[in-house]
């Protein structure tokens, strides 16, 4: 078998592995959570006898290690069963949702990526003067501020210093897409704020790693200006790891926004999950979590594959 083959088909299936050890583990904590799904669901005044027959057809009374099974089966057939607190299917509203989180991702990285990546070639073409200094500076500040302090600054200022948003990124079925892009401006620029730095600063090391090899030598005694030997002859041999980091901001953007939709009262997954917890609703926790689980591990799976299928060694073995 070829190596990178070998490698690939290895990833993937430590991958699986990982994601089966993720499902339990997200099972076992749902179990550990305080309360009583019956209880909530029926409130306070309920008699026992109500109790005890809701919690035997929920199968509450069943061992943790047959709901698990159960659940997990249902999950490989797309069953991701109904919600406890309003007997809604959860695969329905997950899909429904998966799209707005997928939205605002996409959003977010069509521009954070390229403005990235632009960044980081600036920087390191004015490496230790005053534009790499100013762009790392910016981009280090905004990293720094917590997700809710960076939505709630940029709240401030573009609904109330200059009116020019509103600050809840509302969206509903039907809507245009212009309206929708509308809508998520706000929550778009927070993302963009905080996953710029650590895309712009891979983007620098990985090219200011590259300058000091000897073909970069050449190319400079050939008379090409400086940002031409970074577009040309850096970029290409330090994509690889700039394409891992973007990947795996990337699996951010899709499930580390549940705070950024949560200020912005946008309705994706994130809010979805954070509405249910306070509800203790399992299934749905339980099902959201593995989603949000699924699809980081598989672009951090892509990520080792774009890694692996960059390097020359392993194309060309000897």
């Amino acid at each position: 078998m070829h190596p990178i083959l070998k490698l690939v088909v290895q990833r993937i299936a430590l991958g699986l592995l990982l994601l089966l050890a993720v499902s339990l583990l997200i099972f076992l904590g749902t179990e550990a959570l305080p309360g009583d799904v019956a209880q909530a669901i029926l409130g306070q005044s309920a008699t026992p006898e109500a109790l005890a027959n809701l919690r035997e057809s929920l199968g509450l009374n069943q061992p943790s290690y047959v709901r698990y099974f159960q659940w997990l089966g249902g999950i490989l057939t797309g069953d991701f069963g109904v919600a406890l607190t309003n007997g809604q299917d959860i695969g329905q509203a997950i899909g429904q949702r998966l799209g707005n989180t997928l939205f605002l991702a996409t959003c977010a990285a069509v521009i954070s990526v390229p403005l990235a990546i632009l960044l980081g070639l600036v920087a390191a073409r004015y490496n230790g003067r005053w534009p790499d200094k100013v762009i790392s500076g910016v981009t280090l500040s905004t990293i720094s501020l917590p997700e809710f302090v960076a939505a709630y600054f940029v709240i401030f200022l573009l609904t109330q210093v200059i009116p020019i948003f509103q600050p809840v990124a509302m969206v509903f079925p039907g809507m245009s897409f212009w309206d929708r892009l509308q809508a998520v401006a706000l929550p778009v620029i927070v993302l963009v704020l905080v996953v710029l730095a650590h895309m712009m600063r891979m983007t620098r090391a990985a090219i200011l790693n590259v300058m000091q090899s000897a073909y970069i030598e050449t190319a400079e005694l050939k008379g090409l200006s400086p940002m031409r030997v970074i577009w040309q002859h850096a970029f290409p041999n330090a994509i690889a790891p700039i394409v891992s980091v973007v990947v795996l901001n990337l699996a951010y953007l899709v499930v580390g926004v549940v705070v950024v939709e949560v200020v912005f009262g946008y309705n994706a997954l994130g809010q979805y999950l954070v509405d249910h917890v306070a509800k203790r609703d399992l299934p749905v926790v339980q099902a959201v979590g593995l989603i949000f689980a699924a699809v980081y591990i598989g672009l951090n799976i892509l990520a080792d594959v774009i890694a692996i299928v960059a390097n020359p060694r392993l194309r060309h073995p000897k």
